[in-house]
């Protein structure tokens, strides 16, 4: 059986139950984003880094980047579902989870995000895109609606353009599902300060007892 590799970093305040689970982008591995608690700067926020299943030249990958994403992405929506019930089954609440992710981790949170049928605090979905959109549309878990969704894009990203992920936030958007979308004039990474002030504060909405919120 497979099971995605991961790693809990805790939070500072002992005992909290909040979570935010990180999925990185092609070719990295949890290991990216270990400077992301110091950076958000929410104590009462534990993190759970996460490994993509299939290795890529010396990283991870979540499905095959050429050719049909479907068999990577079903399979990797499949692990994180296992992953997500047993974070549950450990006293971590769909609830109380934010699930963000950078470039193909961004596509994957977005599809969970769609398919899951647990609500969570948040979904944040960095510099990606959306697998088959139509399809997403068309198979909507019965909490997708419900489901609050942050997605952040660069206006000079040459790996994923803007004009290729606009237009499908706005079918989901249209569709019913609650995004909330933000541009930044940034390349293919995270835009420092003035997007992770964005992101502390999407994040921070989901947690009423987060410290700092």
């Amino acid at each position: 059986m497979i099971m995605l590799h991961s790693e809990l970093l805790p939070a500072a305040e002992r005992g909290s139950r909040n979570l935010m689970v990180m999925l990185h982008g092609l070719g990295d591995s949890l290991e990216g984003f270990r400077w992301l608690p110091e950076a958000l700067r929410l104590p009462g926020l534990n993190y759970l880094l996460v490994n993509a299943p299939d290795e890529y030249y010396g990283g991870f990958s979540w499905y095959n980047i050429t050719g049909d994403h479907a068999p990577g992405v079903l399979r990797s929506r499949k692990l994180l579902f296992d992953l997500l019930d047993d974070l549950r089954s450990r006293g971590y609440p769909t609830e109380q989870t934010t699930l963000g992710g950078f470039s193909q981790g961004c596509l994957m949170s977005i599809d969970v995000a769609a398919h899951y049928p647990h609500r969570f605090a948040g979904v944040v979905g960095i510099s990606g895109y959306v697998w088959a959109p139509d399809k997403v549309v068309q198979e909507l878990s019965p909490v997708a609606r419900e489901q609050r969704l942050l997605v952040t894009h660069g206006t000079f990203d040459a790996v994923v353009p803007l004009e290729k992920t606009r237009p499908q936030i706005m079918q989901l958007q249209a569709a019913g599902l609650h995004i909330e979308w933000r541009e930044f004039a940034k390349p293919h990474t995270i835009a420092g300060e003035e997007e992770l002030g964005v992101i502390r504060k999407f994040v921070c909405a989901g947690y009423a007892d987060v410290v700092g919120a």
